[in-house]
């Protein structure tokens, strides 16, 4: 049986993105505070002024989003375009800011739900995507130059990969590295920190976004996709430690998933040495660690959140910023010995792990990852990104704190979560737990939901009313507008 890789090659040293770590201490008992005290939504009045601004000034996108509803399953595509109370219609996107159908601009803190670091349609990459259009058009099913220039820039840039596989999404590259990691260990159990996401793949739709729920969101899915999927508390060494003993008793681990800044891009932030001791527990147990960089890469420096920890992973997960906010955003990469299983072909007779995709490694969307890439490199844009988010949460402490709030805002660079509700904070670490705060998580997400509203009808795009994405785009004016017009929607708590 094939052994993990235990001795890290040196770690490039990358730009900061992040000027500091969050105290994790601190940070956590302000959560606990939160989800201890009653919920300070909008007032009532406020909400039915607020409610108006969408009947008022949205028409537009409320007829589309009517008409969506007889095609589309609940009107909308993606998760990321629900808004309460109807989803808008985007018309135009540049830069910070987004206009909808009805002409009304909005501070994008979306950003695509992260893949625009650049901020949104960047002329840079767009003007090379609509040459190589011309030129041979989207895609051919052969060898391309840019998928080789794509490949190598991120081999160069990632700590952590010396080859990569280049797939249609994050979902796809997070299937990939699992199915890697059983045919490279002869192994089964996978391990994923509680409440992190991974995509929607059947094993990995478990515990997603709060720990211990299991197989909660597993409607249609067989119990044996998830058999060997475990879930480990987030921050905690010790439970991690007492699965992986447990697991060598049943033939052992093949992998460890984790989101290296915490579940859901650190809602759960990650205490400043978990990654590493995580790398120490994998080394003595044999299991392959799995970074899900789809978020922070690229978007924590060039060198990811690896980079940042200066812990190396033996296998890696990219999507979002790797084409800029183009298709195809996905990849697996890691140390060469393991990626070998992954060599493709018609009638390869070697042992491998198979995957596929027909629009994979597409000139089109090639051309635009080493584009963008090349142009966040060039313009420090996550380290940018990274001091706006930095000025907005401080911010958005300054008008917490003055108008006595109880929410918490923090940043993770340009990753920026602002806590009103606390509804992915509430203990759910066995069913019991889960069954208890079931009524309460339904009003802490409605008031989410609410607050959200509230951000968009003060012309502020927000993921879920609690995360916000701060880009290369995001100046200091934009910022300070943003910060004025969040100080609006505090004043109606």
């Amino acid at each position: 049986m094939n052994q993990p890789l235990t001795t890290p090659p040196p770690l490039v040293p990358t730009p900061p993105a992040i000027s500091a770590w969050p105290d994790t201490e601190t940070l956590y008992r302000r959560f606990d505070a939160l989800v201890k005290q009653p919920m300070r939504p909008l007032r009532r009045e406020a909400l039915a002024k607020v409610m108006g601004y969408f009947d008022e000034r949205c028409q537009g996108s409320r007829r589309l989003a009517e008409e969506a509803k007889r095609f589309i399953p609940g009107g909308i595509q993606h998760n990321l375009a629900f808004n309460h109370p109807f989803p808008l219609a985007i018309a135009r996107a540049e830069g910070a800011h987004l206009t909808d159908v009805d002409g009304n601009q909005y501070i994008d803190f979306l950003q695509a739900g992260g893949p625009t670091l650049l901020g949104s349609n960047h002329p840079g990459v767009r003007d090379q995507v609509q040459r190589i259009l011309a030129e041979c058009g989207p895609v051919t099913g052969l060898l391309h130059e840019y998928e080789v220039k794509l490949a190598e820039l991120v081999c160069q840039s990632v700590p952590g990969i010396d080859q990569v596989r280049l797939l249609g999404s994050g979902t796809e590259a997070a299937m990939a590295a699992v199915r890697l990691a059983r045919a490279y260990t002869g192994r089964r159990w996978i391990i994923k920190i509680g409440g992190a996401y991974h995509g929607w793949s059947d094993q990995l739709v478990y515990g997603m976004r709060l720990p211990g729920t299991g197989r909660m969101e597993a409607l249609g899915i067989p119990r044996g996709a998830t058999a060997h999927t475990q879930e480990s508390p987030p921050n905690d060494l010790e439970a991690l430690r007492r699965r992986l003993q447990f697991n060598r008793l049943r033939g052992g681990t093949a992998a460890v998933l984790v989101e290296p800044f915490g579940p859901e891009s650190g809602t759960r932030p990650v205490h400043p040495h978990f990654n590493r001791e995580v790398r120490k527990l994998c080394d003595e147990f044999g299991a392959l660690l799995i970074f899900d960089e789809v978020v922070t890469g690229f978007r924590a420096g060039m060198g990811g959140a690896q980079g940042y920890f200066k812990v190396l992973p033996d296998l890696t997960v990219l999507g979002k910023c790797l084409t800029g906010g183009y298709p195809m955003a996905g990849a697996l990469g890691g140390k060469a010995e393991v990626m070998q299983l992954l060599v493709g072909g018609i009638g390869t007779s070697s042992k491998r792990a198979f995957v596929g995709g027909t629009l994979s490694a597409n000139p089109l969307c090639c051309v635009a990852g080493y584009y963008a890439l090349k142009e966040i490199q060039r313009l420090d844009a996550a380290g940018q990104a990274g001091r706006a988010g930095d000025r907005l949460r401080q911010g958005l402490e300054e008008i917490i704190q003055r108008r006595n709030l109880p929410y918490v805002a923090y940043n993770l660079g340009s990753i920026v979560h602002l806590q009103t509700s606390g509804v992915l904070l509430l203990d759910t670490g066995n069913p019991l737990k889960l069954l208890r705060v079931r009524n309460e998580a339904k009003a802490r997400k409605h008031m989410m939901e609410e607050m959200g509203a509230a951000y968009t009808a003060h012309g502020l795009i927000t993921l879920a009313g609690s995360r916000i994405y701060t880009s290369l785009a995001d100046t200091d004016a934009v910022i300070d507008d943003a910060l004025e017009r969040f100080d609006r929607v505090f004043q109606l708590v």
